[in-house]
């Protein structure tokens, strides 16, 4: 109690400062951090420490009353034995407290008599709560007007952070300082709201303030900053768009220079420096110090070292590769529900049948079933296989989605003339030649367009008057073998038919011409005999191959009858094609037993002389089928069965292989102004798969055209000789001639125009054959045919 009575009294309490004293300090320089220590129900007291951070005034009071008080903290609550105590000199809760500079200012002065009495009353009340107990009771705090609790709204919601959403079930919001509840604001109706919509206040956004549920409404300066972005302007303010224009460069054009001194003497006359310069390099150039650009060379290759392009046939990809949904499955019919129709549901019969059928043989892989209730129905059986199928087709067989192109098909087709615009043309058979027994195998007209030769089954050549029919000619060559093939020698000089029947080759002079034609004619084969004669005997190296025939006189009878020469091939030959000069003529023997070098022959009229140009079987394709002379070049064509090609007899050389593509070719013929006023070759093939093709040699080896109009196998193509008419023609074995139009200009970059004409029918057929050889006037647009029906017609 002595050390208590020798310390001092240390109390929290607040100074008045009256209206002269307030000067010094105002109300407005308290902070509301200052308030919290002092305001708080659980601050400790500061008789603990006297060097506490506190910032409750200390006030020194030697009172002799309060000396012998024991002092409390404010945070001790006082038995009932200490009641009269603590109504004495017990704790006071400060309301507020005052600065350090105004206590220290009071310092000096007395204080009154009431202020001592309101600090020594108590600041709470005892009261009893419903058990009895006893339970203190402080009075509410009112800050006054200099704390910051003076502008705080006592209907402000108080909830925190939770969402407003959890008060939707309650007719209030939150709750208030004080602890009442925040009533949820009445809402209008549907007119109250369209009016409030049509009377809109200015700041009104039509949202709701999530805190107090009241209608959120903007500010002015709200506002316009909505404005501004609004209108693409700059929010911030100050901020000048249209300030003046900086020139950093002026935009005023100088005309004086800005020296106008005289230019001076050294940039008119050339440097020396410069030209030491030059000269410096001329040297080094003349030396070969400095040597010119010379551009990399490429490194030649290794010829022996194979190179690969892996990449040279890549076809560019997409991207990204569109995907392409799987497509649905239709809907399920009637048949298929648990509990259908009952004309849906199969009769004994049909399961029974249904049931015994092969599962891939069966129209429904399910039979409809009716079952009670939707519960009753089992599990599928196959669905687990089924579902396996499905994900296989769709692994195994990928979809590609195809744009489809509006085209109209009749757009695609080439725009052909008219065929009435390309008369004239054989349209209808003129004249019938009937005598031959048996096939006719092959005809041939003139260079005078008078007579008709042809030669069939029979062994028998007849000549016959091309525009009666009249035959005016005829002889047997052989009882046994048929005629292959007659054809007329070129020219009108000289009047030389060849003929092929069997092993041999007749060359014969008919006794139908005038007495002069006949004379020159006799007399071009007569030439050849002293030439025979005086040729020199072969070597022993020679000897070894295979001798060329020699040719030999006919026979008395066939003498007579107007044969001159014959020439025994030895084998059967079925292809004869002469020389534009008519001095020449090839033979092919296509048979499988004649040896390859005597397979093809070039025969010499005037020499009596016959050659074989091969030694060795051609590459590829089987035997030799037919051959033709270029009618321009020294060139010989030489037809197998897949591939034709173009030898130069000059040089000697393959000059190019044709590729038609045919499997079996049987005939083709040579443009007669090919290499002239086309500037490019052009043949067409027929072949016995039914195809004929049209090549030009110029544009590629393969075929330009490939017209399939034959039902059967191609036999005989041929050009029009003259090339006055742009026509050719095709036999088949269905019975009918193809005539069609061909015409082929000088320009290189137009290609060749092929339009179909007409089809002739007349030829029946006999032994699946038809039609077999075919023939052109030579200037006339007429052509003749041979038939397997023993006939000849003049198609006009």
């Amino acid at each position: 109690m002595d050390s208590r009575k020798a310390s001092k009294k240390r109390k929290a309490v607040t100074r008045d400062v009256e209206e002269e004293e307030a000067g010094v300090v105002s109300g407005d320089e308290l902070n509301a951090a200052d308030l919290d220590g002092s305001l708080s129900d659980g601050a400790e007291s500061p008789s603990e420490d006297e060097e506490s951070d506190s910032e409750v005034e200390i006030v020194d009071e030697f009172s002799d009353r309060d000396a012998d008080d024991d002092e409390l903290d404010s945070d001790e609550i006082p038995s009932e034995e200490e009641d009269d105590k603590e109504e004495q000199g017990g704790l006071k809760r400060k309301n507020a407290k005052s600065t350090s500079d105004v206590d220290q200012r009071n310092e000096g002065r007395d204080q009154p008599d009431e202020s001592d009495d309101e600090d020594d009353k108590p600041n709470y009340r005892i009261e009893k709560d419903a058990n009895g107990n006893v339970r203190y009771v402080y009075d509410e705090i009112n800050p006054d007007d200099n704390s910051e609790y003076s502008d705080f709204d006592e209907n402000a919601n108080t909830i925190g952070n939770i969402p407003l959403s959890f008060y939707d079930e309650y007719p209030h919001i939150g709750y208030d300082i004080n602890g009442r509840k925040i009533m949820r604001p009445a809402k209008g109706e549907a007119l109250d709201a369209l009016l409030d919509s049509i009377e809109i206040p200015k700041g009104w956004t039509g949202l709701t303030d999530p805190d107090t549920g009241k209608p959120l409404e903007l500010s002015q300066d709200e506002l316009e900053l909505l404005r501004k972005v609004q209108m693409n302007e700059i929010p911030e303010e100050g901020y000048n768009p249209y300030e003046p224009m900086v020139e950093w460069f002026t935009s005023k054009q100088e005309i004086m220079p800005l020296s106008a001194a005289p230019e001076p003497k050294r940039r008119f006359v050339p440097s020396k420096h410069e030209a030491k310069r030059i000269m410096k390099i001329v040297r080094a150039i003349r030396e070969g110090r400095i040597l010119p650009y010379k551009p990399p060379s490429e490194e030649e290759e290794d010829e022996g070292v194979a190179k690969y392009d892996l990449w040279a046939d890549e076809t560019p990809r997409k991207d990204h590769i569109m995907h392409i949904p799987a497509p649905k499955l239709p809907p399920p019919g009637y048949d298929e529900s648990y509990h259908p129709p009952p004309e849906y549901l199969p009769s004994k019969k049909e399961r029974k049948a249904w049931e015994e059928a092969d599962p891939e043989d069966r129209e429904k892989e399910y039979l409809p079933t009716d079952y009670g209730s939707l519960r009753k129905v089992p599990g599928y059986e196959n669905f687990v296989k089924e579902k396996f199928e499905r994900c296989l087709d769709l692994y195994l067989a990928p979809r590609v989605r195809r744009n489809k192109l509006n085209i109209d098909p009749e757009s695609l087709l080439p725009k052909l003339p008219s065929p009435e615009e390309l008369k004239p043309f054989p349209t209808a058979c003129a004249t019938l030649f009937r005598g031959h027994k048996g096939r006719v195998r092959s005809v041939s007209v003139d260079p005078s367009g008078l007579w008709l030769a042809s030669g069939g089954d029979d062994g028998t050549v007849r000549v016959w008057e091309l525009l009666t029919g009249r035959q005016v000619w005829s002889v047997k060559l052989s009882d046994e073998d048929p005629v292959n093939v007659v054809r007329w020698r070129p020219g009108k000089d000289a009047v030389v038919l060849a003929a092929a029947a069997g092993d041999d080759l007749f060359l014969a002079v008919p006794p139908i011409l005038d007495p002069e034609l006949e004379k020159a004619s006799l007399d071009l084969l007569d030439a050849g005999w002293g030439y025979a004669a005086t040729k020199s005997k072969l070597n022993a190296a020679e000897a070894n191959k295979i001798t060329p025939p020699q040719w030999i006189r006919p026979s008395a009878a066939l003498s007579e009858s107007g044969v001159c020469a014959v020439i025994p091939l030895r084998y059967v030959a079925k292809s004869i094609s002469w020389h534009r000069r008519g001095d020449y003529f090839v033979t092919v023997c296509p048979g499988s037993s004649t040896p390859a070098s005597a397979a093809i022959a070039i025969h010499t009229l005037s020499k009596h002389l016959t050659q074989y140009p091969f030694r060795r079987r051609i590459k590829g394709g089987g035997p030799p089928q037919t051959a033709h002379f270029h009618p321009s070049k020294p060139i010989l064509f030489v037809a197998n069965q897949r591939t034709i090609r173009a030898y130069d007899l000059s040089r000697q050389l393959l000059v190019k292989i044709l590729q038609p593509g045919a499997r079996w070719i049987s005939s083709f013929d040579v443009h007669p102004t090919s290499s002239t006023t086309a500037g490019g070759d052009n043949i067409i093939v027929g072949s016995y798969d039914r195809r004929l093709l049209w090549h030009d040699l110029d544009l590629s080896t393969r075929p330009y055209k490939t017209l399939r109009y034959h039902r059967k196998a191609i036999r005989a193509v041929k050009f029009h000789p003259s090339g006055r008419y742009p026509l050719f023609a095709d036999a088949s074995d269905d019975g009918s001639l193809q005539i069609f139009h061909g015409s082929i200009t000088g320009d290189m970059l137009s290609n060749a125009s092929i339009v179909p004409l007409k089809v002739l029918r007349g030829h029946k057929i006999t032994g699946e054959l038809g039609v077999l050889d075919v023939d052109w006037h030579p200037s006339q647009p007429w052509c003749v045919s041979a038939g397997a029906d023993g006939t000849c017609r003049l198609w006009m």
